[in-house]
């Protein structure tokens, strides 16, 4: 007995140094910064929420649905082979060409605009954890080397949970960034690991920031946040707008469907492109993750122009066939009269230009 006693206070012991000193968990709030977060609308009892009541079926019975599932398993949750990439080519665009995107799986793209580089949501890493022991990433790598980009002006990200908020990713990328721009709470971890606070800049919802000529705005979501078991929601997640002189982008970052969409489309809409999340959903949780005909809706209540569904496509979150998301996302637009574009990983998209259709996830299941 005493033996299993010293075992367990070992494990404990462990444990508990592994939450407090592994960096990939991120940073802590200190008391200063939490006094700052509660004159948020958003922040209450000491935690973010959201504009509305937001929860998911944790009952016995939708426990168990989720268990037998995930044993049951799915033979189309990934590729059969590597999905085919695009040969990305070097930024930065020049001042006065061209918007441009380049999307590269998951949530991560790359934003060319006016002169400006600004990368949203880099996760760049082999797996969307906090220990990516085995590479997960369909593509099996990326159209580029993080160590070869250039200068970006600016890092975006919408929250914090490790499929947008990659430890690895922000450390390759420390030495190459301007700016970081975050909703409340987020730069805690980017302060963990190493970056300056002068480069962090945190926002509340509606917040209107100008950035070298840009205009950008940190919009409503409708989701959680959290790196471990102790910091369920003590950051806040969020959505972006970017405007520059030719062209406005949406990005929706992680969420259910919700008001919020039209909010936004009525403040501060049209957009040329919306990048909108359609991905690792299932009806059991779609309060937190939309599902794809949700994703339509969303794209036309903030009055998007073109559709780029993101969120899917590098790695398996949920229980759907890894294609489902772009295959229904691009049947909902149809039959909704809006225009969708699916590029593949890499391949960069002009605003205004002739946008990419094929269906080229099917060459991996082939």
């Amino acid at each position: 007995m005493l033996t299993i006693l010293l075992l367990l206070i070992g494990i404990l012991v462990v444990g508990f140094a592994v939450l407090k000193l592994y960096p990939a968990f991120g940073g802590k709030h200190t008391k200063e910064k939490r006094a700052i977060y509660s004159q948020s609308p958003q922040y209450q009892n000491g935690k973010f929420v959201n504009q509305v009541p937001t929860t998911w079926d944790t009952s016995f019975n939708s426990m168990a649905s989720m268990l037998k599932d995930f044993v049951k398993g799915n033979p189309n949750r990934k590729p059969k082979s590597h999905i085919p990439m695009a040969t990305f080519k070097p930024f930065p665009n020049e001042a006065g060409k061209e918007t441009m995107l380049t999307w590269f799986g998951h949530s991560a793209f790359l934003l060319e605009i006016e002169g400006k580089s600004i990368l949203f949501d880099p996760m760049f890493g082999k797996a969307p954890t906090p220990f990516p022991v085995r590479g997960q990433r369909y593509s099996g790598s990326l159209p580029f080397e993080i160590e070869e980009l250039p200068m970006i002006d600016a890092v975006v990200l919408s929250h914090d949970h490790y499929d947008h908020l990659d430890y690895g990713s922000i450390m390759k990328l420390k030495g190459k960034v301007k700016q970081y721009f975050a909703p409340l709470g987020v730069g805690t971890h980017l302060e963990r690991w190493g970056i300056s606070p002068e480069k962090i800049s945190e926002h509340d919802w509606w917040n209107e920031i100008s950035f070298e000529g840009l205009q950008m705005v940190c919009t409503p979501a409708r989701h959680f946040s959290g790196r471990s078991l102790t910091d369920r929601n003590s950051s806040l997640w969020c959505s972006w707008v970017i405007t520059g002189g030719n062209s406005k982008i949406y990005f929706s970052g992680d969420g259910g469907y919700g008001p919020h969409f039209k909010e936004i489309g009525e403040k501060y809409g049209p957009f040329d492109i919306t990048l909108m999340e359609c991905g690792q959903y299932d009806e059991r949780w779609a309060a937190i993750h939309m599902i794809p005909e949700e994703t339509v809706q969303a794209h036309i209540d903030v009055k998007g122009k073109v559709l780029i569904p993101v969120h899917w496509g590098a790695f398996t979150l949920s229980l759907h066939d890894w294609y489902d998301p772009v295959e229904r996302a691009v049947k909902a637009a149809k039959e909704s009269g809006v225009e969708i574009a699916t590029p593949r990983i890499g391949e960069s998209v002009t605003v205004g230009a002739d946008y990419p259709s094929s269906v080229w996830w099917r060459l991996a299941e082939s």
